[in-house]
């Protein structure tokens, strides 16, 4: 019987368009593939050896002949390309209907609620990137004290304002205030705190993101696992995600280098239960940036550590490596793609070279762990366990 797993979420690493890509501004997307090609190809030895250049075509990443574990993609049920979506899929939910998504700005009756509940007007209130909003209405906020609202092609209010401005603990207030408001037809995905620092022409965001999620409408693996009493331990924003329903303990992190050393330290000191972890600077920072050079040395970074996390494995553990959506940074949009997600699990007692195929949903992970752990999910999703494990 399994009595860890490990599930890593790269997030937006995503492997090719899915079939429904194009409804969604999409086609051709190919978040790693199409990174692999803009810098003249991938150097990634260690997830080679967990089949990633077997799932699709790679350049610089080969396939070879008998992957460490098994090896596949998943494809995505749920309407939507977002992280709640990806995540809660992943966990056995699969939604019927998309989140609501604002390509116009927020209107009226949710704008001027807000700003009456926080006792501020509001800066902005359109589809921006990040960074870009925060250049161009940076100052301003800074003279009037006006937080930045935002959204993207996602289903997310996004709060930016500078830390000197309105401190953290406000911030949060602020969006929990949003979070409160956001509901029934307006039932957004999330509310996101987008804190930043700096003088006009050099802000800079901070590690102290946070984001505030609906919660899943009905119960996740996670759910049943913890009713099974095993725990469930996220890292990185997976909390957030599941806005805390069904985890037992939490922490945040502030790059991906970070996250491993959590996921190290989580070993190390933890002998049973689910650790969750989402890496996030792949999407947060290179993805969402368009910046396919650094997507690519994140990978790499990523890799060169990989090993650190198989050895400190036991025969009592599977690993899972995998994604919640894309965000290809060599098109010219900057928000998340429609992508099928990669697919890797390893472990003492996983069969080497095993085509796990295309799975139909993602959901097949979450049902997965319940099986390999013993404990009943009455979650969507098909098992792949008997196709990996030893017998």
């Amino acid at each position: 019987m399994i009595e860890r797993t490990i599930i890593i979420v790269l997030d937006s690493v995503g492997v090719g368009a899915l079939p429904d890509a194009d409804s969604y501004g999409d086609g051709g997307s190919n978040t790693l593939a199409n990174t692999a090609k803009a810098v003249g190809g991938l150097n990634l030895p260690n997830l080679r050896g967990l089949g990633l250049g077997n799932i699709i075509s790679i350049a610089g990443i080969s396939p070879i002949d008998k992957p460490l574990g098994g090896y596949g993609k998943l494809a995505e049920v749920s309407p939507g390309k977002d992280s709640t979506t990806g995540h809660w899929e992943l966990m056995g939910v699969q939604l019927e209907e998309e989140f609501p998504v604002y390509p116009h700005g927020f209107p009226n009756k949710i704008i001027s609620r807000f700003e009456a509940l926080v006792h501020r007007r509001i800066l902005g209130n359109k589809v921006a990137s990040g960074t870009e909003i925060i250049k161009e209405l940076g100052a301003e906020h800074m003279r009037t004290g006006y937080p930045i609202v935002y959204t993207s092609a996602d289903s997310v209010f996004q709060i930016a304002a500078h830390q000197e401005i309105i401190p953290l603990k406000e911030l949060y207030n602020i969006c929990q205030t949003a979070r409160d408001i956001l509901t029934g037809e307006d039932s957004v995905g999330r509310v996101i705190a987008r804190p930043f620092i700096g003088t006009p022409g050099n802000f800079t965001r901070t590690q102290w993101r946070r984001d505030f999620s609906l919660k899943p409408p009905v119960k996740t693996v996670l759910d049943y696992a913890r009713a099974a009493g095993i725990p469930v331990r996220s890292i990185g924003k997976i909390n957030d995600l599941f806005a805390g329903v069904g985890i037992d303990s939490k922490v945040h992190i502030g790059s991906n280098d970070e996250g491993v050393n959590q996921i190290l330290a989580h070993l190390n000191k933890y002998g049973n239960g689910i650790i969750f972890a989402n890496l996030v600077d792949f999407d947060m920072l290179w993805g969402h940036r368009n910046n396919a050079e650094a997507y690519a040395q994140g990978l790499t970074e990523f890799d060169g550590r990989l090993p650190e996390i198989i050895r400190s494995l036991t025969d009592k553990d599977i690993l899972i490596i995998t994604a919640d959506h894309g965000c290809d940074p060599t098109t010219s949009s900057t928000d998340h793609s429609r992508e099928y997600v990669p697919l890797m699990v390893v472990g003492m007692d996983i069969k080497s070279g095993v085509d796990l195929g295309i799975r139909p949903t993602f959901a097949d992970v979450g049902k997965t762990v319940a099986e390999a752990m013993g404990f009943k999910a009455a979650v969507k999703g098909s098992s792949f366990w008997s196709q990996v494990i030893k017998s």
